[in-house]
Formats: C-alpha cells, structure tokens, sequence
C-alpha cells in the first residue's frame, strides 16, 4: 500500500497541465494544525499534524499517521480538491529550531571547526540533522557517519584528537557491561566522549505518540529487531519505508526520548565548549 499522496498511480500529468492552461484552478488552503483532509484517493482521513518543504502528515481518529506529498493537489477538503501549502504568515515570537533552540536567521556561514561529532548508524545520522542540522551548522559542528561501534579504536586513532580538536561520538546500545561499553572504554579520553542510548536501535528514541503507536514491541531475541517491528506492528512496508514513516513523524525535540536528547546536546557541548569536559 502506497503511503504517498501520489501513490501507486504516479504524478496526475494531466491534472498539471489543465492547472497551467488555466483550465482548472485548484485553490491552496495553508496547512494549520488540526485542519482535517482526505487523500484523494480517499485511503485516508486524518488532521494535519506536521509538515515539511515536500511533505504533510495527518493523523486519524486511531492515531495512525500516514505522510503524503504536498504535490500535485491530491488532498479533498469539504468536498473540494484542493493544494495544501506552507503558511506565508511570519510566526510570531522567536523561531525556534527543531532541536528547540532560538534558530539563527542572520548569521553567516561559520568556518567548520576542526572537532566532529561522529554518529554511529545511518539512522541515528538521519535522526540527529533533522532535529539538531540547524545548530550544528550555526556552530560549525561536521557529523560524520559511523558504520559501526567496531571500527571506532582506528577511527580515533585515524581523527588524532587533541586540544581544539575533540571528537564526539554516539552509539547505540550502550549499557554496562556491553560489547560498545568495553570499546568506549578503550577510547575515551580528555579529548574524546562517546556516549550512547540504551536502546537497541534508535527507532526506540522516538516516542511512540509521535510515530502513532502506543508501545515499541518486544522483539524475541534471534530475530531481526527491525523486520520484528514491522511485523509485530502490522505495517506492510520494508524497513526502509518504516524507517521513511517514523523519521517523518518527527517535528521536533518533543517527539524524541529524553535518554537521546540528553547525549547528542552532551556531544555538542562538548565539542564547542572552550575547555574538556568536566574542568
């Protein structure tokens, strides 16, 4: 089952070029929370929740949330089809980033800082610039990919930290006596932090509201953690589309679990403050 507005039926072609002919004028409505939709292809009724430049995510009555594309006019609205769009308005106080702080509007491209944040999983690399990109670009702070917790001694080794030059690291599932604790263990230093979440991937730090849902399910051990998600949850879709839905559902801090919000701005302190951790 699609879980675009466009579908499995593509782009209206047609539908674009009586809109530029002036055949048919389709009027916007700006999206606003709690404005209440149907796709045209009426597989799904819900309110407005969030949005994005390209894309808009409504919730139902049970709280399931689906994302469509903004483009083409695939929405009905009281019976008329209609193009939602981003508000024009200013928003009135200060505009704050999605990580919650006051985002900077005026400021020029800062010249990147020789420390890095290094962000184990693609994921979790996903997760962090979405609510944290906007701060650490006014910061100067590069986030670099991590494919795995094994691979951390040699990249140390690699990055050579030193004064002015620290390196921050998140990793997933790090609890005591772990495999990723023992190798943190090994690393750290006055110019290296790795921190972690104690969950087994980090779809768990996403509050399950927010994604629509009212638990993350127990996987038995064995399993694929991420495939018995999907099917516990009943989602007919690929871990890459799952994964698609929950980083969509994710407007803000709000939607993440204090247990990772507390390590990456922990990293990011770290990295930008004038002195090591703990002076």
């Amino acid at each position: 089952m699609a879980t675009k507005g466009t579908g499995r039926y593509g782009r209206d072609v047609l539908a674009e070029d009586r809109r530029r002919r002036g055949a048919s004028v389709v009027p916007e409505v700006p999206l606003a929370r709690d404005l209440v939709v149907e796709d045209v292809e009426e597989t799904f009724c819900g309110a407005v929740v969030a949005w994005d430049k390209a894309t808009v995510t409504l919730e139902d009555r049970a709280g399931r949330r689906r994302v469509f594309d903004l483009e083409p006019a695939a929405f009905s609205l009281e019976g008329r089809t209609v193009t939602l769009v981003r508000p024009r308005e200013a928003p009135k106080g200060p505009l704050r980033s999605a990580s919650g702080s006051i985002a900077v509007t005026d400021a020029r491209a800062r010249t990147a800082r020789e420390s890095r944040i290094y962000v184990e999983g693609a994921h979790d690399a996903e997760l962090v610039e979405k609510v944290w990109g906007h701060d650490l670009r006014v910061e100067g702070v590069a986030v670099e990919f991590l494919e795995g917790v094994d691979d951390l001694p040699s990249v140390v080794a690699e990055f050579s930290p030193g004064p002015g030059r620290r390196l921050g690291v998140l990793v997933d599932h790090l609890v005591p006596g772990s495999k990723e604790s023992r190798i943190a263990e090994r690393v750290q230093g006055e110019d290296v932090l790795v921190v972690g979440h104690p969950y087994v991937d980090v779809w768990q730090a996403v509050r399950p509201g927010a994604v629509g849902i009212r638990a993350w399910p127990e996987v038995p051990r064995g399993l694929p953690w991420k495939e018995g998600v999907v099917s516990a949850l009943g989602w007919r879709m690929e871990t890459g589309e799952a994964w698609r839905r929950i980083l969509g559902s994710v407007r803000g801090y709000g939607d993440l679990e204090p247990s990772l919000l507390g390590r990456v701005e922990e990293l990011i302190d770290f990295v930008t403050g004038p002195h090591p951790l703990g002076d």
